[in-house]
């Protein structure tokens, strides 16, 4: 297909976009501290290479109350705006636009001395906030616009004043968190005088034509939260303030809602997005689960938005826009949604990467480097492992061969994307493969590897990854007995009742995908609790109850709360799909003997039978290595990594790293 909508430029006050793809803001780790700004403007400069139109920073406080953590980024002074002229230079040096955006944390900061409009605690931190004072509140709006000017000073071509996700600003719109009686509180008008004083006074201190971006919460998902008449009226006072562009957000940080992650349908919240562009003169930015040039062009020719943020999947392909210039769309590294290197990362304060793209945050530090003499390389195992190394050593130069035993490439992947709501891990078999047909890499699907095989290669990497571990119960052989990946290969289709031995990861999976029934964005919204904002506050309504295709009983035999181990930023959601289809989970349980019965189990000392039609084995894994023993005893030069290497619960994440971080050091 043709992208002329995605592909068209744009100008907005005094800065003309090259197209219309935004990467969203997000924050990385890499803004808050000055000897990190290298690696930051090289991370930037790659997507500015890459070619989309214009980028957001992460998150600048304007004052220290408004930090997101200690030492925090900020904006508040001409050292750190002449500092930033690295970043913006390497930008404008590679062909791009970037935006600073200015974050106060409100009650969300971690530190002690936070402020908000009320002294109310947010659920998701442990420190209380100070109600901000009169004056405070006003000195903070003019704080605000200073670091918009200092933005301007370093070299920023615009400005994004962060409103929305329950920051500071949205903080002040909510009933749920304003009980102020001042001139900044009391009643929904008075509630939108912060922002929009913030937004008149940054306009004052930027002059006319820099470009000031408003993100405004559409929908707030949190109880209290702001109608939609009064997100229209907001709109309205915000454009009339001097806003060049209003970017939409999604949900608060604290919402029992999802918004981003890969469960979530892609272009869930466009619905919204069109709803406001329909009542303002300003360009609107659709923002959330937009990961594809296919959906990014559809939502713009329908007219639902004039620009798309695309945050993550910049993360994890920084030539995105390139590619779509170049009709190389199916060569896109496509984001998955799974939060576990970027999100996961930033909210256990690590740095930020990305699953399918390790380099991302890390440009400066794995460098895949031409080798100087190409070698044979031998890959064995086309699994997430396998396929990253296969890649990353041809991209270097390497002539390499990937072997795989079974007639698809893929491995546990191939598994995961049978998951309701890990469709989009498809994708990245999908990149994966063409990226091997690109690259000339000899694919040999259904051979089986041996030490005869691989004996012309300079190298060999084993990545054969790893089989289910069969745990020692009683029965474990009777046919109601069948292994995880049977069921989510489709080999065995499993009766009404089933009980899931094992509540890792994969247990959870499993149970989801037993439990399934498809369902429209329409249903999934209803299932969260998602209404018309015209109808309900904050978008925010009752959760109608899922319709289970089996009864289900997720067994552990920890005494912990299942999923407790989950991903930090996705695992309540995944926990509340298994609440939402009824689910029965039993913890500290002894698993006694499978038989007729069903299951037979001991828990608190009371033995009882589960009478299921089978039982799911989702007991861990054990590395596949025998190949690469017998390598070792032949004296053979070799390498192990991904599952084959350490099977712990899978971890995609370590696995493709691991492929990508061989290429980089044996680069030259």
């Amino acid at each position: 297909m043709t992208y002329d909508h995605l592909l068209s430029p744009l100008t907005i006050g005094d800065l003309t976009l090259r197209n219309r793809a935004v990467m969203g803001s997000m924050h990385t780790g890499l803004e808050d501290f000055f000897w990190d700004m290298p690696k930051l403007s090289a991370y930037f400069a790659e997507r500015s290479a890459g070619g989309v139109g214009l980028i957001i920073t992460g998150g600048y406080a304007p004052n220290k109350r408004g930090w997101l953590k200690p030492l925090a980024s900020e904006m508040t002074n001409r050292l750190q705006a002449q500092r930033h002229r690295q970043v913006t230079d390497a930008v404008h040096e590679a062909g791009g636009a970037i935006a600073m955006q200015i974050l106060h944390a409100g009650r969300y900061s971690y530190v002690p001395w936070s402020v908000s409009a009320s002294a109310k605690k947010a659920p998701i931190n442990p420190f209380k906030p100070t109600a901000l004072s009169t004056k405070g509140v006003d000195q903070t709006a003019s704080d605000f616009a200073r670091s918009a000017a200092l933005a301007k000073k370093a070299g920023y071509d615009a400005v994004e004043i962060m409103g929305s996700e329950g920051y500071l600003i949205n903080q002040f719109l909510a009933e749920r968190t304003n009980e102020r009686t001042d001139e900044w509180g009391g009643t929904a008008a008075r509630r939108m005088k912060f922002p929009v004083e913030i937004v008149r006074r940054t306009r004052e201190a930027v002059g006319d034509g820099f470009p000031i971006i408003y993100r405004i919460s559409l929908l707030d998902l949190v109880e209290g939260g702001q109608t939609w008449d009064e997100v229209l009226e907001l709109a309205f006072l915000i454009e009339d303030a001097g806003a060049t562009v209003l970017n939409t957000g999604i949900g608060w940080h604290e919402a029992r809602v999802p918004t981003i992650i890969t469960q979530v349908p892609r272009g869930a919240w466009t619905w919204a997005t069109a709803r406001l562009k329909k009542e303002v003169a300003i360009p609107v930015c659709a923002s959330n689960r937009i990961n594809t040039p296919e959906l990014a062009e559809q939502i713009l020719a329908d007219g639902e938005a004039d620009l798309i943020s695309m945050a993550r999947p910049l993360l994890a392909d920084p030539e995105f826009m390139n590619k779509v210039a170049q009709q190389r769309t199916d060569e896109i590294n496509t984001c998955i949604a799974c939060n576990q290197a970027c999100l996961d990362h930033v909210f256990a304060n690590k740095k930020a990467s990305c699953l399918v793209n390790p380099r991302a945050c890390h440009e400066t530090e794995i460098v895949l480097t031409p080798v100087r003499r190409p070698r044979e390389v031998a890959v064995v195992g086309a699994g997430p492992a396998g396929l990253s190394a296969a890649v990353s050593l041809a991209e270097t130069g390497n002539k390499v061969t990937l072997f795989e035993k079974n007639a698809d490439l893929g491995g546990q992947f191939r598994l995961a994307m049978q998951v309701p709501g890990k469709e989009d891990f498809s994708e990245t078999l999908r990149y994966f493969t063409r990226r091997l047909e690109v690259l000339g890499v000899s694919v040999k699907t259904g051979t089986t590897a041996e030490v005869a095989t691989l004996a012309g290669f300079d190298e060999v990497v084993i990545a054969t990854g790893v089989e289910p571990r069969v745990p020692a119960i009683p029965g474990i052989d009777h046919p109601k007995a069948v292994l995880y990946s049977d069921v989510l290969s489709g080999s065995v289709i499993p009766g009404k009742k089933v009980a899931v031995i094992g509540a890792g990861g994969i247990g959870v999976d499993v149970s989801v995908f037993l439990t399934h029934e498809e369902e429209s964005l329409e249903e999934w919204l209803e299932h969260w609790g998602v209404g018309d904002p015209d109808s309900f506050r904050g978008g925010l309504t009752y959760p109608e109850p899922r319709t289970a295709a089996r009864a289900v009983t997720l067994i552990q035999r920890k005494t912990s709360m299942i999923g407790k181990d989950l991903g930090k930023t996705s695992g309540w959601a995944h926990r509340s799909v298994l609440k939402q289809s009824g689910v029965k989970q039993i913890s500290g349980a002894t698993y006694d003997l499978i038989d007729d019965d069903g299951l037979h189990v001991t828990v608190d000392g009371v033995p009882q039978v589960l009478d299921v039609d089978h039982v799911v084995i989702c007991a861990g894994q054990e590395s596949v290595r025998g190949l690469y023993d017998e390598l070792v005893a032949a004296g053979r030069p070799v390498t192990i990594i991904g599952g084959a290497d350490v099977a712990a619960e899978l971890d995609a994440k370590r696995a493709i790293e691991q492929g990508v971080r061989l290429a980089a050091r044996t680069g030259s």
